[in-house]
């Protein structure tokens, strides 16, 4: 089952579950690149559409890289991507938009409720909406069937091992096909966006990213810094921020509870959020229940652990709208009731669904062994435990060799301008996460929005403005905006 989200569409498990514009059903999911099923589309001018009907002219455009650039004898792969020409008599820099995920895809984000903000850049310079490897135009790892594998119960152990089973079968049939998957990682990525640099005929670049394609931009700055004029990036994540350190959660849960208690009627059904969450999650996975589904478009039956909860309250919290529901889900929960918990989950037997870039991206990021030790400290009393990134820590060591190690997990220190933009209620890349990547730029504004969440971008209407300022070379200070607080669903 496929269920549209926001601006996005969603079939399978990943860390970055229901990182959706617009959270409207979060279910436990990544975005599947829409490109891999529709007719292959031809380079050239046409017609774009963002799903609101709008239309504009636009060009597709196609390169090729090597899979694996380490590998004098890779196979080639073609990347593509979506071309708004600037407006500008002069235009400056084209500027390469970086979705998320990773496996977000650059053009379906320009079909969302980023659309307005691709347009106002055209102001400036050209605006490329690329779709990394192994996503969209550039979908190079051949899609895998639904596995028909008896699911696991949602316990951490579970899934973790089952997750594990599923991608160890799904690399070896990636590599039987002829796929170098150890090319999916990041400083490839990074080297295939100076590769499309050179393929528009610009001398420099500028970026504009968000969550993993602020990841990414800061491998491009350090490996091909000298070809970026200025970045733009939300909801920041670091080399070494792949997993994220699960007290930071609970810190963030802290300050949600005290939204929370605002509302008198909130508090008295909810004394205290974080204790009521623990209370459910041990529960469950101590005794895990049994939930009706629908699975592979019939009815069955699951059982849901607390970790499985876990990772539903992780993708809750990306966002204003999905943070809003939280308290019923839990109320119900613990009353013994799952409804709204079905809600979400959608089709259990799509969460496990293998794509190939994202789990391989993941896996190269990797951790360093400091960060994990703090990790599996941290989650072992932690309200959300170490389910925020699932399947990562859990997959490390799954596949051997790809780590691509500590010297790229090292922190950047860059003097290009870069304006930073988050929001105070993310909890999927938290405040204080954020601000250690923001320390490795020595001239930068930050933009904070309070009461944004991770898709920050759009969240506040004053924030296109100050891009195009941005990237148009003003000089643009330090900014508050603000937006009205979420409203907590109770029942």
């Amino acid at each position: 089952m496929r269920r549209s989200v926001g601006d996005m569409t969603y079939t399978s498990l990943n860390r970055r579950a229901v990182i959706a514009a617009g959270l409207a059903l979060p279910a436990l999911a990544i975005v599947r690149a829409s490109a891999q099923t529709a007719p292959s589309p031809q380079a050239g001018p046409f017609r774009f559409k963002d799903r609101r009907g709008e239309e504009t002219d636009a060009e597709r455009g196609f390169f090729e890289v090597p899979e694996d650039r380490r590998d004098p004898l890779s196979r080639k792969i073609k990347l593509g991507y979506v071309r708004f020409r600037s407006t500008a008599a002069r235009p400056g820099p084209p500027i390469i938009y970086l979705a998320g995920g990773p496996g977000g895809e650059g053009s379906g984000a320009a079909t969302g409720p980023r659309f307005p903000i691709f347009m106002a850049l055209r102001a400036v310079a050209d605006v490329i909406a690329f779709d990394q490897r192994g996503t969209g135009l550039s979908s190079t790892i051949p899609e895998r069937p639904v596995s028909k594998r008896p699911l696991p119960i949602f316990t951490e152990a579970g899934m973790a091992a089952h997750f594990r089973e599923e991608l160890r079968s799904a690399w070896a049939d990636w590599i039987r096909a002829g796929v170098a998957m150890a090319g999916y990682n990041t400083e490839q990525s990074a080297d295939d966006i100076d590769d499309l640099r050179r393929h528009l005929g610009a001398e420099k670049i500028s970026l504009w990213g968000t969550s993993y394609g602020s990841h990414l931009a800061l491998c491009v700055l350090k490996r091909h810094g000298d070809r970026v004029s200025r970045v733009a990036l939300s909801s920041l994540e670091g080399l070494d921020q792949t997993v994220k350190l699960p007290a930071r959660s609970d810190v963030y849960l802290r300050q949600v509870d005290a939204l929370l208690g605002v509302d008198p009627a909130a508090r008295a059904a909810v004394p205290d959020l974080p204790a009521l969450m623990r209370r459910v999650h041990a529960r469950l996975e101590a005794q895990p229940l049994a939930m009706k589904v629908t699975l592979h478009g019939a009815p069955g039956e699951i059982r849901m652990g607390g970790f499985g909860v876990q990772l539903i309250a992780s993708g809750l919290i990306a966002n204003p709208r999905g943070l809003a529901v939280l308290p019923a889900m839990y109320l119900e929960l613990d009353a013994g009731k799952t409804d709204m918990l079905a809600e979400f989950l959608g089709d259990p037997a799509d969460l496990f669904s293998l794509r190939g870039m994202p789990e391989a991206m993941d896996l190269a990021s990797g951790i360093s062994p400091a960060r994990l030790a703090q990790v599996r400290r941290e989650g072992r009393t932690a309200v959300l435990g170490e389910a925020l990134n699932f399947p990562m820590p859990q997959l490390v060591g799954a596949i051997p060799g790809v780590d691509l190690g500590e010297g790229f997990r090292a922190p950047i220190r860059s003097n290009h301008p870069a304006l930073l933009i988050a929001g105070t209620l993310d909890g999927r890349t938290v405040l204080a996460e954020q601000d250690e990547v923001a320390a490795q730029f020595r001239r930068k504004a930050r933009v904070i929005v309070e009461n944004a969440g991770h898709n920050v971008f759009e969240a506040h209407p004053d924030v296109q403005g100050l891009l195009v300022r941005f990237f148009r070379g003003e000089a643009v200070a330090d900014t508050r905006l603000s937006l009205p607080p979420p409203k907590f669903r109770i029942a």
